[in-house]
């Protein structure tokens, strides 16, 4: 995607810009939940070795699985246009979330699904489910767990949109931070690289997604924390929403902030100031 948009603004053949595809330890990582391991630089490390030792020019990331604060002389650089956000409900054997039997199992190795999927149902069993899309959707068929949560941006990118069984409104499941946006990561020092992927920026999506991260780093937010935040802009203003969440589901707390998009940081900042001052110290503690 990224390497279409770039040709298209530069107005060469796509084969004239190479893809390096570097596995990372995220990926290699199946057995267990991600945040036992590390957490979301897992997702990165690899990458940004690439980008630093200057084997790449940028990385190419999924902006939900930024850390809040990267490696010196990296920045991210530019967002492509964000896709739709929200989580689907995936199962054989219910319509809707609500309409899961009594008990029922939920797969999912995030922290924030589970919590917010509890947090609707608190009855539900949650067993974690980890690969990529495909081996998710083979393992609900092979009935580890009765339904599963996805991210419909990803099965959009993917052409299986015909699985999703319900899509989430972002009122009732809200996303998590990053989600739907595909990020990319330059050396800061690399102006020439810089200034070719401003032709691909979608400035509407830089601005969410900056007061979303502002809202994660002031939470600390990591994979071990399940937190959530979405922001929209429209007609120069940015509107904020963001939840922390107990694992169990059993308590939440919601700030919203709507202000000028040039404020967009201090707006996030501000919002994850709040929850982080309103939730007693033990609020994670599982």
């Amino acid at each position: 995607m990224v390497r279409d948009a770039l040709a298209g603004a530069l107005r060469i053949e796509p084969e004239h810009i190479e893809i390096a595809a570097i596995r990372t330890t995220g990926d290699r990582i199946q057995d267990r939940p991600l945040a036992e391991a590390g957490g979301k630089g897992l997702f990165t490390k690899e990458i940004e070795e690439a980008l630093l030792s200057g084997m790449i020019d940028l990385a190419v990331h999924s902006a939900k699985d930024m850390p809040t604060v990267l490696p010196d002389g990296l920045m991210l650089a530019a967002f492509l246009t964000r896709e739709d956000p929200r989580d689907v409900f995936v199962s054989r054997k219910a319509k809707t979330l609500a309409g899961l039997p009594q008990g029922a199992t939920i797969g999912t190795s995030s922290p924030r699904r589970q919590a917010l999927a509890r947090r609707l149902r608190r009855d539900l069993r949650v067993v974690d489910l980890r690969g990529n899309v495909e081996t998710r959707l083979r393992k609900l068929d092979e009935g580890v767990a009765d339904g599963t949560l996805l991210a419909l941006a990803g099965l959009k990118r993917l052409g299986l949109t015909e699985h999703a069984t319900q899509v989430l409104m972002i009122d009732d499941f809200l996303p998590a931070v990053g989600q739907g946006a595909i990020c990319i990561e330059t050396r800061a020092s690399d102006d020439k690289t810089r200034t070719l992927l401003n032709r691909i920026d979608d400035p509407d999506t830089a601005t969410a997604i900056i007061a979303e991260r502002a809202f994660l780093a002031a939470l600390d937010g990591s994979c071990r924390t399940p937190i959530a935040g979405h922001a929209t802009v429209e007609n120069g203003r940015v509107r904020f929403r963001g939840m922390i969440v107990k694992p169990d589901g059993s308590e939440a707390f919601e700030a919203t902030r709507d202000g000028p998009a040039g404020d967009a940081a201090l707006l996030g900042d501000d919002a994850g100031r709040e929850l982080k001052s309103r939730a007693s110290p033990d609020f994670f503690a599982r």
